[in-house]
């Protein structure tokens, strides 16, 4: 039974909407101009908690925002709310959506004019905290679909936002999950550091697991 609904909330008195209860994992292109070459793409992960999705302020707009700079974009619906596991609150059906779509985008990148080994993630939050997963576990979560599941879902760069569920608490020690090694992609990192909600120091402690592994990385705080 899909329940999927869509509601308004208000942000710094900007009204957004999110998504609750979906059920069914969906992907949206936004495909490059019609006369640009194979282009870079960026699958796009909204942030809300692993609950909800925050769909335009971290989606949608992001994918308006991506193809005026002629990248191509793919959002990500991915199922909320999720079955939290553990201290980090790991979101396991969250990733696997993740992983699905990261194969079938690499899949389909002829089709798409996308350049197949350009695609990158951009996550905010909880989505955040899926591009670090995402950029630091490569083992499928899931028996092969079809042959798009050949494909690698291994990011080949991650753009990683205001990030929760790396540290607990307030420490600069990381998740013990999140694994970096000198496969993890070149990281570009952003975080307030007055946010109330994720700390800083989640940014700051995956800065450090990515300079310590020599991973490319920038961090704006």
């Amino acid at each position: 039974l899909n329940r999927e609904t869509k509601q308004k909330k208000l942000v710094g008195g900007k009204p957004y909407m999110y998504i609750e209860n979906v059920t069914q994992p969906t992907i949206t292109i936004y495909p490059p101009p019609k006369e640009t070459a194979a282009t870079p793409a960026v699958i796009v992960y909204p942030g809300g908690g692993f609950n909800v999705l925050a769909i335009d302020i971290e989606g949608t707009e992001i994918c308006d925002w991506l193809i005026s700079k002629r990248i191509a974009c793919a959002l990500l619906k991915y199922r909320v709310p999720c079955e939290h596991q553990g201290a980090y609150r790991e979101c396991a059906s969250a990733h696997v959506d993740a992983q699905r779509a990261m194969s079938i985008v690499r899949s389909r990148a002829a089709e798409w004019r996308i350049d197949p080994n350009k695609i990158g993630v951009i996550g905010f939050s909880a989505g955040a905290h899926m591009a670090i997963m995402a950029s630091t576990r490569f083992d499928r979560l899931y028996p092969a679909v079809d042959d798009a599941d050949k494909m690698s879902s291994r990011p080949d760069f991650a753009l990683v936002l205001y990030p929760g569920r790396v540290t607990p608490k307030r420490t600069n020690t990381h998740n013990p999950d999140i694994q970096v090694t000198d496969r993890t992609p070149p990281t570009f990192l952003v975080h307030s550091y007055d946010d109330p909600m994720n700390p800083v120091e989640n940014s700051l402690a995956y800065a450090a697991a990515l300079a310590k592994a020599k991973v490319p990385s920038e961090i704006h705080i």
